[in-house]
C-alpha cells in the first residue's frame, strides 16, 4: 500500500511520540505543560501542511512556517519545530527517485526566502534555550540562503547540522540502528527506542546543551551509551539502566528532555517508511505492545496517582 509523503510525515510523528523513549513525552508519560495528546494533535497538522504538493507550491521555508504557526494555533506550544524542520526537506523529495540524492538537490536549492520564512517560524515557536548567535541570528533578517544559515548553526544544533551534512546522522547513525532492531524481529516501538538511544549516545542532545549546558548533554550521551553497553533490551542490567536514565532525564523539571534526539528519531522513521523498511499496512498494536518487558519500566516515572493508574493498566 502506497501512502503519500504527508501521510508518512504524520505517521512518523505519531510513531515517534508513542514510543516510550527515555526522558520524553509518550502515551504513558506527560509533562506538566505538554501532553501526549498535544503531540498527537501536532502530528495531524504536520500531515496536513507537509504534503508534497503544498511544499512544492509554497517552498520548503514557507511550508515550515505554515506548519509551525498552525501547530501553535492548535496546541498553544512548541511541540514539533525540530520535526518540521527535518521533515519538510524530506517531504520535498519527489517520489520514485533516490531519496538521499533527491534530498541533496532539495537542500542545494534552498533560498534566502526559505531562510526568512524559517527564521519567522523559529521566532514564532520560541524554542527553549535559543540564545543569541554570532552571525545570522534568528532575531534579524537573514542575508544567506537557508542551508548556509543552518550550516552556521550546525555546531550548536543537531537539527541544523542535518542541513549541512545532507542528513548524514539520520541515514548513517539512526537508520541502521532502527533497521537492525527490525531485522532482529523486535516490535517497532523497541526498534524506535533503540534508534533513539543510538542517536543520543552518538550525538549529545543539543536541546539539553542549550538548557542545561554541554556537560549535562555529554552526560546524557554517556548514560545512553551505558544502556546499550549493558545489553538493553536483552539483559536485566540494561533494562534497569534505561529506567535509571529515564528518571535522571525527567529530574529537574524535565529540563534534560532530549528533544533534539526525538526530532531526529522522527526523521529516521519517516525515511524508514519511505524506503519500505516499515511496511504499511502493519499490525500497529503488535508493534507497540504495552507489556513489552524491555520498556514497561518506563511507564512508572510519573506521580503517585499516575503510577497507580498505570499499574492497574498492566495488572
Amino acid at each position: 500500500m502506497l501512502i503519500g509523503a504527508g501521510d508518512r510525515a504524520q505517521l512518523a510523528c505519531l510513531l515517534e511520540a508513542t514510543a516510550r523513549k527515555p526522558g520524553n513525552v509518550h502515551r504513558w508519560a506527560d509533562f506538566p505543560e505538554t501532553s501526549y495528546l498535544d503531540f498527537v494533535a501536532s502530528s495531524v497538522v504536520v500531515g496536513k501542511e507537509l504534503q508534497l504538493e503544498k511544499v512544492c507550491q509554497f517552498g520548503v521555508g514557507p511550508a515550515i512556517e505554515r506548519a509551525v504557526r498552525e501547530t501553535r494555533s492548535q496546541v498553544g506550544s512548541n511541540t514539533n519545530l525540530g520535526m518540521i524542520l527535518l521533515l519538510a526537506p524530506l517531504v520535498a523529495v519527489p517520489a520514485g527517485g533516490d531519496l538521499r540524492a533527491g534530498l541533496e538537490a532539495v537542500l542545494a536549492g534552498l533560498s534566502v526566502a526559505d531562510a526568512r520564512a524559517v527564521y519567522a517560524a523559529i521566532r514564532h515557536a520560541t524554542p527553549g534555550g535559543l540564545g543569541d548567535a554570532p552571525a545570522q541570528d534568528v532575531a534579524a533578517e537573514p542575508t544567506v540562503n537557508l542551508r548556509e544559515a543552518m550550516t552556521l548553526a550546525a555546531g550548536r544544533d543537531t537539527v541544523a547540522r542535518q542541513y549541512a551534512n545532507n542528513f548524514a546522522d539520520v541515514f548513517d547513525l539512526g537508520l541502521p540502528a532502527l533497521e537492525l532492531g527490525l531485522q532482529r524481529g523486535w516490535p517497532l516501538e523497541r526498534a524506535i527506542v533503540a534508534c533513539h538511544l543510538t542517536l543520543m549516545a552518538g550525538l549529545p542532545d543539543t536541546l539539553i546543551a542549550r538548557k542545561c549546558g554541554i556537560d549535562k548533554a555529554e552526560e546524557s550521551a554517556r548514560r545512553a551509551a551505558e544502556v546499550l553497553k549493558r545489553g538493553w533490551p536483552a539483559s536485566v542490567e540494561g533494562c534497569a539502566e534505561i529506567v535509571s536514565l529515564d528518571r535522571w532525564l525527567r529530574a529537574d523539571g524535565n529540563r534534560r528532555n532530549p528533544g533534539t534526539t526525538a526530532d531526529l528519531a522522527a526523521a529516521v522513521v519517516y525515511v524508514a517508511l519511505t524506503l519500505g523498511l516499515i511496511p504499511v499496512p502493519i499490525h500497529w498494536s503488535r508493534s507497540f505492545d504495552p507489556a513489552d518487558s524491555a520498556l514497561v519500566g518506563l511507564c512508572f516515572s510519573g506521580s503517585g496517582t499516575e503510577q497507580l493508574i498505570r499499574a492497574k493498566a498492566f495488572s
